[in-house]
């Protein structure tokens, strides 16, 4: 029987665990089988028919759904009134620069375009065979329902998923699948259903990110996010500050810009939407969350928050230690405050809390990083000083205890989880950006497996969360701009655990399973004894476009583990930032790359010690001379700062090369800091985002 050390996201789903999926050689689940279980056989497939399909939502959701449901012969019914703008169409220019002209027309020919007049169904709707209904009209409670009564008395069987922002399911009398904003890219679902789904898994098995949440009025994503809107307006009420440079201040602290959003979604719809889920949440849980003569106002006029943008250079608002401390208190103590409500009422299981706000919400940290961050403690101070200037607000909702809950190992471990069955142990991490908080959690779970006596490992993203690994989440450098001991110390720390993958275990492999593995992940991956990869993969070390100077031993590990002739093609891999195809990075930077579930049994075979025909490679310890002398014939840079990271590479990829194993971490951290306070990392895309987010 499997261990962990909390529950995966893919047994939420009802998929089993991650060691199991590498112990069946298979996904438990797949597109096909799931496509014909909601939609029936392919030579009776039914349809799914999306209503209020002209909408932000709809039009987005029949995109998204659209072209991954079209190679399995599923038509799209986008079903509005006729007078409703051609929201689809004006989804097809997105449709061409994502997939090109023929595709895109492909995918806009499968969508069948119908009208109705809200109270019967068009004839032809019945020879579409509706299998799926997922309804997107407007947050009308009584409307929904009376739509939900049309399509159920003309299609009995029919399955139906509710995209609302803030009823639950128990208020419907149909499931929700809410779709994060926005809805043409964003691949996350929030699901609230008695049980783990055929549509759920089959949302999973199309690429996407179904999430398990509770019925409750409004769900994590706008909790969170309508509750912050609703806290930087009581802020601005507070100050007068105007919305604008709140929405800056916002950003510095914790990562989104919450005015700006509902401007760009569309602020007639989005400030209905905030307004529907503070107005109802409101109604059970108090002045937490109601809704403002601002927004009251602004919900009936469509107002936009910022102003024209020629108004907003003129102001300048800069804050005192004093009113720095204020606008902490307006902004975290209400934000803590819903987080102890989320998890009071466990709105979900804590990393999909977590990862919301992540995801969706745009916060650097999610919520109960934040949490875990400052501490339970200075949280409830936080809360406490909040409800000072706010008192209405702590009359209801507010659960202090509940911040205990982080303790326990699901919120320790909210990035990171760990299985194993006494013998072979997974390592699965659910974020798409490694950062500080992954690098604790990946030195627990390799702490927490050790001590269970497991000496063979594999490494891999979690199969839901993180459908791809980007590398290192830059704002992690923000710090390193500004003091080269701060780069040092990542570098170093970062690459210390990296190498925890070479020599705590008897044997560990990486496994790639998601569509790209980038810098600073590609890296820690190179770690591992093996390296496995689904075939299509793109890896690259894009550091060089940024630029940056690789810190986490991409400068000389890899040119450890393979021969000298293969030393051009890391070079170019380092200096061009190009990405390859993982079947093209065999075998000097993969070991072995193949279908899915060849890879994912040859990634078994090596970590169990099966025969398996693919030789660990060596990793040379001692200095290596030459690597950097040949470069060969490098495509022309194509700004002053490229060639300046070009250079920075190179002396750090010749002098860590140069050394012993032993020596080569701190040489290299120290190449990778002091490039990150030069002038071409400073004027880079880090160095720009810095100033944007910090300096204000």
């Amino acid at each position: 029987m499997a261990m962990a050390l909390r529950e995966s996201g893919l047994q939420s789903l009802g998929l089993g665990g991650v060691l199991e999926v590498f112990a069946r050689g298979q996904l438990p689940a797949t597109a096909s089988d799931l496509v014909t279980e909601v939609f029936g056989p392919q030579k009776a497939r039914g349809s799914l028919v999306i209503s209020g399909a002209n909408g932000m939502v709809g039009a987005g959701k029949a995109m998204q759904l659209g072209a991954r449901l079209l190679p399995f012969g599923v038509r799209v019914v986008g079903l509005d009134f006729p007078g409703a703008p051609d929201g689809i169409g004006g989804q097809y220019p997105g449709l061409v620069s994502t997939f090109g002209k023929t595709r895109a027309a492909q995918i806009m020919a499968n969508i069948v375009r119908l009208t109705y007049d809200g109270r019967t169904l068009p004839p032809e709707l019945g020879d579409l065979k509706p299998a799926f209904l997922l309804e997107a009209i407007p947050e009308i409670l009584d409307v929904k329902k009376a739509h939900y009564k049309i399509f159920r008395d003309a299609f009995p069987g029919v399955e139906i998923r509710s995209v609302t922002s803030g009823f639950p399911a128990s208020e419907l009398g149909v499931g929700i699948a809410h779709p994060a904003f926005p809805h043409q890219i964003n691949k996350v679902w929030e699901i609230v259903e008695p049980k783990p789904s055929p549509i759920t898994q089959l949302l999973w098995a199309l690429g996407l990110v179904p999430v398990p949440v509770g019925d409750h009025w409004s769900f994590v994503l706008d909790v969170l996010f309508c509750g912050l809107t609703h806290a930087a307006i009581l802020y601005h009420r507070a100050c007068n500050m105007p919305y604008w440079k709140i929405d800056k201040w916002v950003r510095k602290l914790i990562g989104p810009n919450p005015f700006r959003a509902h401007d760009v979604i569309g602020a007639q719809g989005a400030n209905f939407l905030t307004w529907s889920c503070l107005h109802h949440l409101a109604e059970h849980y108090g002045e937490l969350f109601r809704p403002t003569p601002e927004l009251e106002a602004r919900k009936d006029s469509g107002s936009d928050w910022y102003p024209p943008n020629h108004f907003r250079p003129v102001v300048d608002w800069k804050l005192e230690t004093r009113e720095l401390e204020d606008l902490e208190t307006w902004i975290l103590g209400p934000l803590f405050q819903m987080t102890s409500l989320l998890l009071h009422e466990r709105r979900a299981e804590l990393p999909f809390i977590n990862a919301v706000g992540e995801l969706c919400a745009q916060f650097r940290k999610g919520v109960l990083a934040l949490v875990r961050d400052v501490g339970a403690d200075q949280a409830r101070e936080r809360v406490a000083a909040y409800h000072r200037v706010h008192p209405a607000a702590g009359e209801r909702a507010w659960h202090p205890e509940a911040f205990e809950t982080i303790e326990q190992p699901a919120g320790q471990q909210l990035y990171v989880n760990a299985e194993h069955n006494g013998e072979v142990g997974t390592i699965a991490i659910g974020r798409e950006s490694y950062n500080g908080d992954v690098d604790v959690e990946l030195n627990r779970a390799v702490d927490w497996l050790k001590k269970a006596g497991v000496e063979r490992v594999i490494v891999t993203g979690d199969f839901h969360l993180a459908t791809q690994m980007v590398g290192a989440d830059t704002s992690e450098f923000y710090p390193a701009l500004e003091r080269t001991e701060e780069g040092i110390r990542v570098s170093e720390t970062w690459s210390r655990t990296a190498r925890r993958l070479a020599t705590d275990f008897k044997t560990s492999v990486a496994f790639v399973n998601g569509k790209r593995c980038l810098g600073g992940f590609l890296e820690l991956l190179m770690h591992c004894h093996h390296l496995v990869s689904v075939e299509d993969a793109d890896l690259g070390m894009p550091e060089v476009t940024l630029p940056v100077v690789p810190g986490l031993e991409g400068c000389h590990w890899p040119f450890r583990k393979t021969s000298a002739d293969a030393w051009p093609k890391l070079l170019r891999l380092l200096l061009t930032g190009r990405s390859v195809k993982a079947r093209d990075g065999v075998p000097w930077l993969v070991d072995f790359a193949g279908p899915m579930d060849a890879a994912l049994q040859m990634a078994w075979r090596l970590a169990t010690g099966e025969e398996s025909g693919v030789r660990r490679r060596s990793l040379v310890e001692s200095p290596l001379e030459g690597v950097a002398d040949a470069p060969g014939e490098l495509p022309a840079a194509d700004s002053p700062a490229t060639e300046a990271a070009r250079r920075a590479i190179l002396e750090s990829i010749r002098a860590s090369c140069a050394a012993p194993l032993g020596d080569a971490l701190s040489i290299q951290a120290r190449h990778s800091a002091g490039f990150m306070v030069s002038e071409p990392c400073l004027k880079g895309v880090i160095g720009s985002d810095y100033a944007k987010t910090m300096k204000i």
